[in-house]
């Protein structure tokens, strides 16, 4: 043993570590023997940024070894995974930290305006020349998906995008996800001159939480028919939590040898497509887009190709999709921000930041609706367009690190301590930070019923909403899917019901016809309007579910169910009257745990009484006459 420690006081001499050091880590120093040359380094690395504490419980050597070169693995990867490394880390959570205590306003010498941005009407021609722009443009485009959490907040302990968009067909998120994107792709292939081989990528953010779970999902479904070379899973990393104002790291309450972590944010998703190579490989492709998007708003791709042509169209090196947003509501708004410097960027600002930013920049009434009936700032939903060239010229300056924010909870009015631990934490939206002066950033806004129904809120947080305020749940995701298909066919001439009001899990909604289509069959409003003719009428009662590409609605009077099902190689055209008793409705309490949670969380299940299925798994012309 003395040689080992001799051995170790010469290594220590060598890497200029004195006798301050045996000072303030003691314990530490007796077991350096047990660490390699770079674990060595790390330690005098820490222990100089104040996190001696991290070692000051190690006891003699030959006690818990293994756990302390555990701990030293973690601090290992915790170092490379972050931009910088801990040293770096701590640095700014140190200046970030002194930056909450002290209430800095993070937009001081900032002045909010209203950005430049483009406003759509569904279904007049301008959404419709936009939307035939944008499928030509998607060939060229790759989408990422920012997918790393778990659904506990919903009430459900899966992935969050395994869960069922809507309950009538069983699709989950990233079933319907992947067939948009195959929709878009053959669209678009379909548009292109010539011969087009394309395949568009496809990027899942996952974590410790969900990765796992999600290549289990692709692998037993057969990716939903995309091709495994088509997908790629990046996994994020957890950062290190913060005991207090000096960013000592926060030791696990369960085990003191390992650093307690949590989520670093979705900000992340930047430096991981950087460090991935995934870029220059798409750019060496030809490709000229990203669109990232989160994991569980069923309505977005109905937004995806309108979108897409304003990007095209404007050249916006950025494009934010947002929707129509009342004043002082519970959404970020797309605000252009100058400063005193000249210094100006658009980008998201918090709805809780922007009332009092605005109160204190000369506008009296802060943020306020104007003649529309709305905010003149957009609403931001956290979908993005990038032009890709821009993007990489980008990352290479900054490798991805997106500017970070802390918001630790603190125990009184001094805030010398915390409740509980703190992290710093990151956007993908705040991407635009890092921009120069000359980037084209711009908006798209979208109407809400067609673009936007997120399903993040469990039954009983959503029950407590204010009336009138989105629930944001999985029971008013689902009939948000359900109102938009029927919208969507009555600007095209479907004779539509209107809804009626039903309480599910103490929330009022509005129950649509329960219709629902593969995306390959409605992907744009001009494909859907040439697929419905005649004098097609749907009762409220109805369900209707179309899986196929090729098929058409001529003179369809409905009031039951109808599923109609068929290859790529089939045209079915219906025709005629379906009438029966149809799918109902049937009220679940969410305490009930015999019910599946994915089921209890909505407040219903599907009762199927009665329907018309017609399958047709052959090539051919085919009329359905009822």
């Amino acid at each position: 043993m003395a040689s080992t420690v001799e051995s170790a006081t010469d290594h220590l001499s060598k890497l200029g570590i004195d006798g301050g050091f045996a000072n303030s880590a003691s314990n530490l120093r007796k077991n350096l023997h047990l660490l390699s040359s770079e674990q060595i380094e790390l330690a005098k690395m820490l222990i100089e940024m104040g996190q001696s504490h991290l070692f000051e419980h190690w006891p003699e050597p030959g006690i818990d070894d293994e756990e302390k070169r555990a701990l030293f693995d973690q601090l290992a990867q915790l170092n490379s995974s972050y931009p910088g490394g801990l040293k770096s880390y701590i640095e700014i959570a140190r200046e970030l930290l002194a930056d909450s205590k002290t209430g800095k306003n993070p937009f001081d010498g900032f002045t909010p305006s209203v950005p430049t941005g483009e406003a759509l009407s569904f279904g007049d021609d301008i959404f419709m020349n936009y939307e035939q722009a944008g499928i030509r443009e998607a060939k060229n485009a790759a989408f990422v998906l920012v997918a790393g959490g778990l659904g506990e907040r919903l009430g459900y302990n899966g992935i969050k995008v395994a869960l069922p968009a809507e309950t009538s067909t069983g699709t989950c998120f990233l079933q319907h996800y992947i067939e948009s994107i195959l929709a878009l792709q053959d669209a678009s292939c379909r548009l292109a001159q010539g011969e087009c081989q394309k395949e568009i990528p496809f990027v899942i953010m996952t974590s410790d939480d969900t990765h796992s779970r999600t290549l289990e999902l692709l692998e037993s479904n057969f990716y939903f028919g995309m091709k495994p070379t088509q997908v790629k899973l990046l996994k994020q990393e957890k950062v290190a939590c913060l005991d207090d104002n000096d960013a000592r790291l926060a030791l696990d309450p369960k085990n003191k040898y390992r650093i307690q972590t949590k989520p670093h944010g979705h900000g992340d998703v930047h430096s991981l497509l950087y460090s991935s190579g995934l870029l220059k490989i798409w750019h060496d492709a030809g490709l000229k887009w990203v669109l990232f998007f989160q994991d569980t708003n069923g309505l977005l791709f109905k937004a995806i190709p309108a979108s897409l042509g304003v990007s095209a169209a404007k050249q916006y090196h950025v494009n934010s999709l947002a929707v129509p947003r009342k004043a002082k509501d519970a959404i970020g708004g797309i605000t252009k921000l100058t400063h005193t410097d000249g210094r100006s960027m658009v980008i998201n600002v918090e709805y809780n930041q922007l009332d009092p930013l605005l109160r204190a920049t000369g506008f009296p009434d802060g943020d306020a609706n104007c003649e529309t009936g709305f905010s003149p700032f957009p609403g931001n939903i956290n979908q993005l367009i990038f032009e890709l060239d821009p993007y990489i010229e980008d990352l290479k300056k900054t490798g991805g690190a997106i500017k970070e924010f802390v918001n630790p909870k603190y125990k009184d009015a001094s805030k010398t301590s915390f409740k509980s631990s703190t992290r710093l934490e990151c956007m993908m939206q705040d991407y635009p930070k890092t921009l120069p002066p000359n980037a084209r950033v711009g908006f798209t806004v979208i109407d809400t019923w067609l673009a936007y129904a997120p399903v993040k809120n469990n039954p009983e947080d959503a029950a407590k909403v204010p009336k009138g305020n989105p629930y944001h749940s999985g029971t008013s995701g689902e009939m948000a899917i359900y109102r938009a298909n029927s919208l969507i066919l009555k600007k095209a001439g479907v004779q539509v019901d209107d809804p009626v009001q039903q309480v599910f899990n103490g929330q009022e909604v509005e129950v649509w016809p329960r219709i629902a289509w593969t995306p390959k069959w409605g992907l744009t409003f001009s494909e859907i309007k040439k697929k419905v003719g005649g004098s097609c009428s749907i009762s409220q009662k109805s369900t209707m579910v179309i899986k196929g590409r090729n098929v058409s609605l001529q003179d369809l009077s409905l009031d039951g169910t109808l599923i109609v099902d068929s290859v790529d190689g089939a045209e079915v055209t219906v025709r005629g009257s379906v009438k029966n008793k149809g799918w109902m409705l049937e009220n679940v309490d969410y305490k009930d745990t015999s019910v599946p949670e994915e089921i209890r969380i909505r407040g219903f299940k599907i009762n199927k009484i009665e329907q018309l299925e017609k399958k047709y798994s052959e090539p051919g012309k085919f009329c359905l006459e009822l």
